[in-house]
């Protein structure tokens, strides 16, 4: 493995849907399955992965620096053969003391634990992007009820690491209102990502866009005030925070979103790019190459 550090890796926001992704890829799959050779070809393969999910939830910060992480299959319900995918990915153990340190000198808790496992917010999209589980992952478990600022400063801790190679990503939901998406998929007679947006989605989902392209960081942090149909898209906060943990780690621009999708209509897939490297890993995702590589 080698990585570049001109420019620095950009820092990630990936909305990982439903578990069916992982064996219904659909356009959000397909965009994770490209992402991994783009981030190859723009920077270098990364040497490690520090991953914030909306599934792995602590009072204080976490890094989980097991040796090894196992596939943490936290769902029930579905196909049996999702259950039988696998991800089990090396950890960073030796990559967790210097993050923390990191963590610390911004005034923040954290803590370093041998525990491991990916929940399916982690493996699912790792899983696209490099299948060959060559690379070592760190989670950072966070708290649910940090506020937005509180995470981004979280995740401004971390920006130095993205010029030593190390990839921040956070894993979440640009949309999540899971009873919205059961009654729009309990009668529907046309597949998922074929419904018609529903216009509060829509227009939740270019409020984002609008406000991080404008680097509006104090409109963000307000979201639930602010952004249109807020608490009709976030039900609970959850699974927006990973944005922020990773828009904090490419604090300096640009925020660009990097994929635009929705399923059932209302759950939006969009992914985010931050930081100096977010132009480059655009322009890489969209040469015709990059999707036949």
């Amino acid at each position: 493995m080698n990585a570049m550090s001109d420019p620095a890796l950009p820092s990630l926001f990936i909305s990982h849907g439903s578990p069916m992704i992982a064996i219904e890829p659909g356009a959000a799959g397909a965009f994770m399955r490209e992402l991994g050779p783009a981030l190859d070809a723009a920077f270098g393969r990364p040497r490690a992965i520090v991953v914030a999910s909306a599934h792995s939830l602590t009072r204080e910060p976490a890094l989980l620096a097991a040796e090894r992480h196992d596939t943490v299959h936290d769902f029930g319900g579905f196909p049996q053969p999702l259950y039988e995918l696998r991800y089990d990915a090396p950890g960073a153990p030796d990559l967790a003391p210097r993050v923390a340190q990191r963590v610390r000198d911004a005034g923040l808790p954290v803590h370093v634990v041998a525990d491991g496992g990916l929940d399916h917010g982690m493996w699912i999209p790792l899983r696209f992007a490099y299948p060959d589980v060559d690379v070592p992952v760190l989670p950072l478990a966070f708290p649910a009820n940090w506020s937005p600022r509180q995470l981004f400063a979280l995740g401004r801790s971390l920006a130095p690491l993205r010029s030593e190679g190390v990839l921040v990503l956070g894993s979440g939901s640009i949309t999540h209102n899971l009873r919205l998406v059961f009654s729009r998929t309990a009668h529907a007679d046309t597949a998922r990502e074929d419904q018609p947006e529903m216009p509060e989605s829509a227009a939740f989902r270019r409020w984002f866009v609008e406000r991080s392209a404008a680097l509006d960081t104090e409109a963000l942090f307000d979201y639930r005030r602010q952004a249109p149909h807020a608490a009709l898209m976030h039900p609970s906060d959850e699974h927006l925070l990973p944005w922020y943990v990773a828009a904090g780690a490419g604090h300096e621009g640009p925020m660009l979103r990097v994929h635009d999708s929705v399923t059932a209509g209302c759950l939006g897939m969009d992914a985010y790019a931050f930081g100096a490297g977010a132009v480059r890993l655009h322009e890489q995702l969209t040469q015709p190459a990059t999707a036949a590589a």
